[in-house]
């Protein structure tokens, strides 16, 4: 189980990788927003201002507000046309060169997401269901590493934050992506610390927080843990902080569930996932939400 993280080296880190600061449409300066998630516990962040003519083409430049216990990585939310229903793109670099050269004349969205790929970014296919992508688009970006599967400033603003759905009728026609959540923060109000994900690395190190990104070695929340998935004697094996419900999804209507009060443990059969995918979902009492990434077993 390649991108199962849970028995790798290392531990979990904290980040969010969808924010804005005032280099484009935020309301709060790098530095605000930094200290902002510093501040919140978590361990990195990734500001992703607006690639656009509009603001300059930023490429938010935060190693200077790196410290002991808390990193940046360096990345951009990049903009071209046009989707199938004639919407600009939003795309998803993290690990861009600050010098990542701006949107050239006549390049669409999956020239330029291709440009960065190249360029050694992680892609993420960033909240489809708020602006209408489609899976053709997606089929677009065959370089992509993930879906934003939940976007919390979409959940509250738009009721159109939940993205699972769109992720897995793409698994469902084999493609192998990740799955991860985030705030898509402007104003540190509403919009923040709502989602975010959990990565498996031996340092929090930008470099091996997004190698660990590109191999989908994390799992995203909303507030539960999970503490393992393993493969045991045919079974899959959760464990994970107290929870109302626990839940295998596969492939098509593949499902199962474990309910109760406080459970932190569930075991599932194997057999009905080992020609295709499967993922975990825990549900705490509160209704909020951890996410594992589709594991493959070949």
């Amino acid at each position: 189980m390649e991108n199962l993280p849970f028995d790798r080296p290392g531990r979990f880190y904290k980040g969010n990788l969808h924010t804005h600061s005032t280099n484009s449409d935020g309301s709060h300066s790098p530095e605000r927003v930094t200290a902002f998630y510093r501040e919140a516990g978590y361990d990195f962040l990734a500001l992703t201002d607006h690639f656009m003519e509009r603001y300059g083409f930023p490429i938010t430049d935060t190693r200077a507000l790196r410290s002991d216990g808390f990193t940046t990585l360096i990345a951009a939310e990049l903009h071209a046309p046009e989707t199938r229903i004639g919407e600009t793109w939003h795309i998803k670099a993290i690990g861009l060169p600050l010098d990542f050269p701006a949107l050239a004349p006549g390049e669409t969205g999956p020239e330029i997401a291709a440009r960065a790929a190249e360029a050694g970014a992680f892609i993420g296919i960033v909240h489809p269901s708020w602006y209408g992508l489609t899976t053709a688009d997606a089929y677009d970006l065959p370089f992509a590493h993930a879906i934003e599967i939940y976007n919390h400033g979409s959940a509250v603003e738009t009721d159109r934050g939940d993205d699972w759905p769109f992720c897995d009728q793409l698994l469902n026609d084999g493609w192998r992506l990740s799955g991860y959540a985030t705030d898509d923060a402007h104003h540190l109000t509403h919009d923040c610390l709502g989602g975010w994900v959990q990565v498996k690395a031996e340092t929090p190190a930008p470099d091996a927080l997004l190698a660990a990104l590109k191999a989908g070695h994390y799992y995203s929340s909303q507030g539960p843990e999970i503490h393992d998935i393993r493969l045991d004697d045919g079974e899959v094996r959760v464990e994970c902080s107290p929870a109302s419900t626990i839940i295998i999804q596969g492939r098509g209507s593949k499902a199962d569930f474990a309910r109760g009060c406080d459970l932190t443990e569930a075991r599932f059969p194997l057999a009905r996932h080992e020609a295709a995918y499967f993922r975990i979902t825990v549900v705490d009492q509160a209704g909020r939400k951890a996410w594992s990434n589709p594991v493959w077993q070949t």
